[in-house]
């Protein structure tokens, strides 16, 4: 078997590991310089395999020997190097096309354009604490394809996937999926919102009547497209009462079948705040109800589970100014969900790397909560533009997370609320979300402990 890897970031060295464990005879190729990638390379020192480094050596690769390619998620379509696969016939994979055609394991694979990495943890909490084995994967972690070569038949394999991941399936087919919910995103890559949502629903299209799909109920284009699945539905809904799947009446969550109804857990007790916590918890019991977890298991890790790093974390609290960070949020309907979720006064820091989004509801959003909005990156000038059109004038332009933190200091006063929720993805001036969340905690520690101001 012969395979080329395309893109040697966390999903193409995962890749090559297991394609080493398969035994292929492994390609690989990234148009970044070798010298760039020598810590990646570090990683996979000792399996053989074929590199090539940087578009001009695209010549160089014999096209003919392929019996397919993964490529890594990031990568688009127009890239010169799928170009030259297509023009080749060469079938073009994702990893977790790859991962689903290499192993028996379950898999419960959870998308969405919001609350998927909260979704993720708590369902992998939720398997764990019931003593089966399990490997939280995919967005999360070190890449699916590893995992997938590595896992036993019993394994339950709880994977993240994205829309870029999902656009490269074709037979992709998990036991279990959930849909978060659906809002325009990624339209730099997918160019339009039914491209994207077409990648979305690939979560749920091959799947059959021995499968099960955990949806939003209150999420149209989901509920409007749910006629066309074949699994078996489990609704959740956090604004009625449903006659089969989820909700919530009278403070308390409920899982309902025509005439049995169970008692899940109290809203209040659930740890982590928020309607779209509320949502990501509900999505959580729908998928361990599906994998035939006790309700009780189900309970306590939801009154338990604090949530994740870089989702309106808690990021400090100096002279009571408390301060969150939520570099999480990389599109508008996320920074919503956070602005709603924070209590006012708020200082926001927004802006980033430009997916094509429209800021008008994230603006709109704002109802009064926040004082001042201090933006940087590539958007700021768009967020700007349209703030000042729904007469949000109180906007003060940065360009680097230090002045950003600096300035959110200088404007702070007792009781108000710190929210970094870019609404923006991070590239461009971080690698990732990660960093720049862990740059924005930095600074905020630097700066409270040295101000004198707060």
């Amino acid at each position: 078997m012969n395979v080329l890897v395309v893109g040697l970031g966390v999903s193409g060295i995962a890749c090559i590991k297991g394609l080493s464990e398969a035994g292929a005879k492994i390609y690989a190729f990234d148009e970044a310089s070798e010298e760039s990638l020598k810590d990646r390379l570090k990683e996979i020192e000792g399996i053989e395999a074929e590199y090539f480094f940087g578009n001009e050596e695209i010549d160089k690769i014999n096209m003919g020997i392929f019996d397919y390619a993964i490529k890594s998620p990031g990568i688009k379509y127009e890239a010169p190097i799928i170009e030259r696969l297509v023009k080749n016939k060469i079938e073009i994979i994702s990893d977790i096309e790859a991962a689903y055609r290499a192993t028996k394991a379950t898999i419960v694979s959870i998308t969405g354009t919001n609350g998927k990495t909260t979704t993720t943890s708590l369902i992998g909490e939720i398997v764990k604490a019931s003593n089966k084995t399990c490997k939280v994967t995919g967005n999360i972690g070190f890449g699916i394809y590893y995992d997938a070569i590595k896992a036993k038949e019993d394994d339950i394999l709880v994977a993240e996937v994205s829309s870029f991941q999902l656009a490269g399936t074709s037979k992709y087919k998990p036991r279990i999926s959930v849909i978060t919910n659906i809002t325009p995103d990624h339209l730099d890559y997918h160019h339009t919102v039914e491209n994207y949502t077409d990648a979305k629903f690939k979560n749920v299209i091959n799947q059959d009547e021995n499968d099960y799909a955990v949806l939003n109920y209150e999420d149209a284009t989901i509920r409007n497209f749910s006629d066309k699945i074949k699994a078996k539905k489990i609704f959740f809904s956090s604004e009625r009462v449903l006659e089969y799947g989820i909700f919530t009446e009278k403070g308390q969550m409920f899982y309902k079948t025509g005439n049995n109804k169970e008692f899940i857990v109290n809203v209040k007790e659930i740890f982590i705040p928020g309607k779209h916590n509320l949502e990501n918890a509900m999505a959580a019991a729908g998928a361990a109800i599906a994998l035939g977890i006790d309700f009780a298991i189900i309970a306590k890790v939801l009154k338990e589970f604090k949530g994740v790093e870089h989702r309106l974390e808690f990021a400090g609290e100096y002279k009571k100014v408390k301060f969150y960070n939520d570099s999480k949020g990389t599109n508008p309907d996320a920074s919503i969900k956070a602005i709603q979720g924070i209590n006012k006064p708020i200082i926001l820091i927004a802006g980033g790397y430009d997916k094509k989004s429209s800021y008008d509801d994230f603006i709109k959003a704002f109802d009064d909560k926040v004082k001042a909005l201090i933006l940087l990156g590539q958007t700021a000038e768009d967020i700007r533009k349209c703030a000042l059109k729904y007469g949000f004038n109180s906007i003060f332009m940065v360009e680097t997370m230090d002045e950003a933190v600096k300035k959110s200091f200088e404007l702070a006063e007792e009781g108000d609320n710190v929210l970094l929720s870019p609404a923006c993805a991070s590239w461009g001036m971080y690698p990732n979300y990660e960093v720049r969340g862990r740059d924005f905690k930095e600074r905020v520690n630097y700066y409270g402990r040295n101000s004198k101001k707060i």
